[in-house]
């Protein structure tokens, strides 16, 4: 079982972080809703709560197809223009439909027809060509220097800001996956990225990770638990993806979420509402709210590992009410481990029982898109954060479908 711990038990109190500030490397602007209040911070915890611890396929209306090598003449289909984007291969003559034009490729020299109307296996109007596949397009001209950078986002009219981490093996010549790395209550970005190992395990494996900041220290998974709910840290994290994206060569396939204690709570408000530019998650000491609470409707099967102590004293392995510990008014209510770990195995539509496996997970594998759910529990264990060499496999083993 795995063995990484840096949980309080409760009644200690928490320790004013004293941060200092870092300078601005970066910013970029990303529009998103609107949202309330500014900046991050460190709080100084109280005794309980989530808080910090130690090959393409012809359309069927196609135009005429393209020659091989050997100078084949593609038979045209309709009036159109010819469109010619020559690729892989000797000379070819496309033939376009009514209204567009076939993109020559690569053959053996058998001409190839296909009669239509409405253009050919580039189709559409005026031609137009299907993108290249993320593996394919282009990295940015330019490669991140290796090492951490202070960045800023506009998300609405929220000023918000986060450290980007990029290994030293880094060239930005192909895409490498990210990481977005969720801190707990009461402590910042800077807690997070020397404290969580993700730094460490990507300049091991050669992945970008980022580590944002939370409005008031915390994080707005619906109910909880910023003390404002117009904090938009969907469009935070939908708008650090996009950025990063922007300066890096980055897998789009393989953008992970990950993060500890209200961090993990962030990382399941993502798998309920972000499971289009997140491939799968990886929270720790942390558990999905009830429905009523923090509807989860993913539009696709997620993959989920989640890490868990049984006698952990802020969120309880077998759920149930809590309140937290920044003051907010409210009561929230957990599922517990089992129930969270077995609600997303329900979502997934996996089949039979969740069966034990290396270090104390117990995976249902038999799941809808080839994803896996697992609860990776910690006997005796207090508020446990996640293992990265843990975590590292399973997320690079369920990339985005």
């Amino acid at each position: 079982m795995y063995t990484t711990s840096r949980g309080f038990g409760a009644g200690l109190s928490c320790v004013a972080l004293a941060l200092a500030a870092a300078s601005v490397g970066c910013e970029t602007k990303f529009q998103s809703a609107p949202m309330m209040g500014a900046g991050s911070g460190v709080i100084a915890g109280g005794t309980g709560g989530f808080m910090a611890a130690p090959s393409a396929t012809p359309p069927a209306n196609g135009g005429g197809g393209a020659g091989g090598m050997n100078g084949g003449t593609a038979t045209p289909a309709g009036s159109g223009p010819v469109v010619t984007m020559p690729v892989a291969g000797s000379t070819a003559s496309p033939a376009a439909g009514s209204n567009g034009g076939d993109v020559p490729v690569a053959g053996t020299g058998a001409p190839m027809t296909e009669a239509g109307t409405s253009g050919g296996s580039a189709a559409g109007m005026g031609g137009a060509t299907t993108p290249p596949p993320p593996e394919m397009e282009a990295c940015p001209t330019t490669a991140l220097p290796a090492g951490n950078s202070n960045e800023t986002i506009m998300i609405g009219s929220a000023r918000r800001s986060y450290i980007l981490h990029v290994p030293p093996n880094y060239k930005g010549d192909k895409p490498v996956p990210l990481v977005i790395d969720w801190h707990p209550l009461f402590t910042n970005a800077s807690y997070e990225s020397t404290s969580s190992g993700y730094a460490a395990k990507a300049d091991q494996e050669g992945f970008i990770v980022a580590f944002p900041d939370g409005i008031d220290a915390a994080w707005n998974v619906g109910p909880c638990c910023t003390s404002s709910r117009d904090v938009d840290d969907l469009g935070l994290a939908r708008g650090m993806v996009a950025a990063i994206e922007q300066r890096a060569c980055i897998d789009k396939k393989r953008v992970y979420s990950v993060g500890f204690s209200m961090g993990g709570g962030m990382t399941l408000f993502l798998a309920c509402n972000a499971a289009d530019i997140f491939a799968s998650f990886a929270p720790a000491a942390f558990d999905l709210l009830e429905e009523n609470e923090e509807p989860c409707h993913p539009p696709r099967p997620v993959a989920v590992l989640a890490f868990r102590g049984t006698a952990d004293p802020i969120v309880p392995y077998a759920g149930g009410a809590s309140n937290p510990p920044n003051g907010l008014p409210i009561t929230i209510h957990f599922l517990g481990a089992k129930g969270t770990s077995d609600k997303l195995a329900m979502l997934d539509g996996c089949m039979g029982s969740a069966m034990m496996g290396a270090n104390g997970c117990a995976m249902y594998t038999q799941c809808n898109d080839g994803v896996e759910v697992g609860l990776c529990t910690k006997t005796g264990g207090s508020h446990e954060t996640g293992d990265p060499n843990v975590a590292w496999p399973f997320l690079m083993a369920h990339p985005m479908p």
